[in-house]
Parts: C-alpha cells; structure tokens; sequence
C-alpha cells in the first residue's frame, strides 16, 4: 500500500508519514511526500498511490485546483483533503469536486487513520482498471499481462513499471523518474535496478509475443512502442 502526502509543512507531513507506517497504521503502507502542489500533482499522475491525503494550501498549485484537475483527467485515486478552514462552503466544494473525505485541522491521529481506512475500502468506478495498448493488456487487479491467449503474471515492481508505461504512451521515462514513482523518495536503489526490471519486462513481452516492445534512448528513457 502506498500513500501520497501533499503538505507543504514539512513537521506535520514528517509526522503523517510516520503514523502511517508506524503501530497506529498500517505497516506494509509506505508514504510518499510532496511538498508543492505541482510536484503532488505529477506525482498523483503516475498512478501508483492507492490514496492521496492532500492539503488544501499549497505553494504552486493548491488542493481544490489538484483535486479537479485529476478528476478532469478520470484519476479516480481516493483523496482526503486536510485544511485549517472549516467553512462550509470549502468543505462543499472539496467534496463537489471528488474529495472522498474532508478532515480539518486540527484532528486527533485516530480520526485521520480511521478516514483514510475509509476511502481505501470504497470501490472506484471513475475509470476502467485495465490498461491497454496495441495488443497488450494490463490487469492490475490481477497483476496480469494478457496478449491475445497468451498471459504472464507481474510481480509487484514489474506491474508499477508497467503500468507507468502504459500510462505514459508516447513520453520517454527515465531511470530517475521510474525509480523516484516506484521506489519513492526514499527508496535506497539504484539506476541497475529500473535496469533490471526493464529486462524482466522485456523477457516477458517476448514470451507473450508481442508487437509491443519496451525501446529505450541513450541518457533519455524508456517508451513503449508497438511493431507495425
């Protein structure tokens, strides 16, 4: 489970990270942060995140333009919004334009990790889970890639690399951008190991036979493309 922090105050941002990974939270959850609108909002982006806690005020790009722009774009990721205003016409807002919880500032730990429980058990039906592209088919749910009759199963770290592909038709990604979406900010890994997963991807595309293969540009990334 992996849970994406936008809050520009880095203390309370350190501090969330921490309840969610720590004994009152879920221990297999990692947290992600974010500390400007624009750098949330591209991180939002790479579909990774099973949920987002986003701040109402935030330099670059506040919350409520966030949180409508990844609507607009069909990301159905659960949101709880946090923010030190409890106007009602805020809160209205908040929820008018996707918020799956709003929660205002000041609140106790239990609550924050009692809302987040909350969005986390509730169904998306914004947009269609699978992927496609060419004659590939991506099953998250299933951590599934599918081509005609043919299938492979994904490990976890094949299935965000895949997806953040697929999701990405067109653009080159870096060995820096994949390891940043996947491992986090934190994560302690290196440029051999978007390498390595290249090449398992790689191996697997070419059992299922497939027009699509993953193509690469000297100190620039990697893109899929489909044979003609």
């Amino acid at each position: 489970m992996r849970i994406l922090i936008v809050e520009d105050e880095h203390a309370l941002a350190e501090t969330l990270a921490d309840l969610i990974s720590g004994p009152g939270g879920d221990r297999s959850s990692n947290a992600d942060i974010a500390e400007n609108g624009l750098d949330g909002l591209e991180l939002i982006r790479s579909g990774i995140y099973d949920a987002v806690i986003l701040d109402v005020m935030l330099p670059g790009m506040n919350g409520f333009d966030i949180l409508k722009q990844i609507r607009k774009e069909g990301i159905a990721t659960p949101v709880l919004m946090l923010t030190a205003r409890s106007d009602l016409t805020d809160r209205v807002k908040g929820l008018d334009w996707g918020a799956d919880y709003y929660l205002t500032k000041p609140f106790e730990n239990e609550e924050l990790l009692a809302c987040l429980r909350s969005i986390l058990r509730r169904p998306s039906n914004m947009v269609p889970e699978d992927l496609q592209f060419g004659d590939l088919t991506l099953t998250p749910s299933a951590s599934k890639l599918t081509c005609g009759e043919r299938e492979v199963l994904l490990s976890a770290k094949e299935l965000e690399m895949m997806r953040l592909l697929m999701q990405n038709i067109g653009q080159y990604l870096s060995k820096e951008t994949l390891i940043l979406k996947i491992w986090g900010y934190d994560g302690d890994v290196s440029s051999n190991s978007a390498e390595a997963y290249i090449s398992f991807l790689r191996r697997k595309l070419k059992l299922l036979r497939s027009t699509v293969q993953i193509c690469s540009a000297r100190n620039i990334g990697y893109r899929l493309e489909q044979n003609q």
